[in-house]
């Protein structure tokens, strides 16, 4: 992928991760557990952009690396996590005292913005669609609600046989105000069901921009990588929730998330006005242990 970068780390209690951000910004995710974040920048960054909140104070190459310590969650199906931000040409290491996973979400970009601290209190959480197609959205990263450069990155919790990411839609070409260019990479966890291993299906069509076709079975751990084409459905098999995340970024100058449906299935949309949210969202369940 040209734009978009995903590493998944398993650390055992007490290792350290060393990570160079390189030509990239990234986020650190805590998917299961806690994790202390030192992040040692080079110089000093340019103030943020409104969006994406306050910049912590001015710091010189000298003063020493920053330290977020991530309360994270037990897992993904938890509630939003607290997470932190990591710039470009940066250095930094990760390290769990008890264990667990952690994504690294990242985008190529060419702005430096500082280090900092998402707490999980802030993290914008949307319900979208209805009925058999309803959906949660941990909207950490989006572009309206963190600043980044150019990373764009949520989160979608689906119940078990409901229809995710649909309609089908697209973001592979640049048309101002109406589409953006993004590729995207999907990361999905499935709840198992007792002793069963869950697992889901994930559908790429080709669109006019690309020829990508993809219809494959997804279980905890997989990732599909979409550099173009129509995606949807993300389809969670009955009894088995469905977690995924969404990495975007591409070329275009600002940085916004705009979609086209799929002609042929854009009219599911009119089907949800006045029916209601699927009860079990949203996540954490009222009988799902806190």
């Amino acid at each position: 992928m040209d734009w978009t970068r995903l590493l998944v780390l398993g650390l055992e209690p007490g290792e350290v991760y060393a990570h160079p951000c390189g030509e990239s910004e990234w986020i650190v995710l805590p998917l299961s557990g806690a994790c202390e974040v030192r992040c040692a920048e080079p110089f000093p960054a340019p103030p943020l952009p409104e969006t994406g909140g306050t910049a912590p104070s001015p710091r010189s190459p000298g003063s020493g690396p920053q330290v977020f310590r991530l309360r994270g969650r037990a897992g993904v199906f938890d509630g939003p996590t607290d997470f932190a931000y990591l710039p470009r040409d940066g250095h930094a290491e990760v390290t769990s005292p008890a264990g667990g996973r952690f994504a690294l979400v990242g985008a190529r970009c060419e702005q430096r913005f500082p280090a900092r601290y998402g707490a999980a209190a802030e993290v914008p959480v949307e319900l979208r669609g209805a009925g058999q197609c309803s959906r949660q959205v941990n909207n950490f990263a989006a572009a309206d609600a963190f600043a980044c450069d150019r990373l764009i990155a949520v989160e979608v919790l689906t119940p078990g046989g409901n229809w995710s990411s649909y309609p089908p839609h697209k973001h592979d070409e640049h048309h101002p105000g109406v589409e953006s260019r993004l590729e995207e990479i999907y990361y999905y966890e499935i709840a198992p069901h007792g002793n069963t291993p869950g697992l889901g299906y994930q559908r790429v069509s080709p669109s006019p921009a690309g020829k990508t076709d993809i219809l494959t079975e997804v279980r905890t751990g997989d990732a599909v990588l979409i550099p173009d084409g129509w995606h949807g459905p993300s389809i969670a098999a009955p009894g088995h929730d469905m977690y995924y995340l969404n990495v975007m970024a591409g070329p275009g100058g600002t940085r916004e998330w705009l979609i086209r449906d799929h002609p042929d299935h854009g009219w599911i949309r009119s089907t949800w006005t006045g029916r209601d949210i699927d009860p079990r969202l949203p996540f954490p369940r009222a009988e799902d242990p806190a």
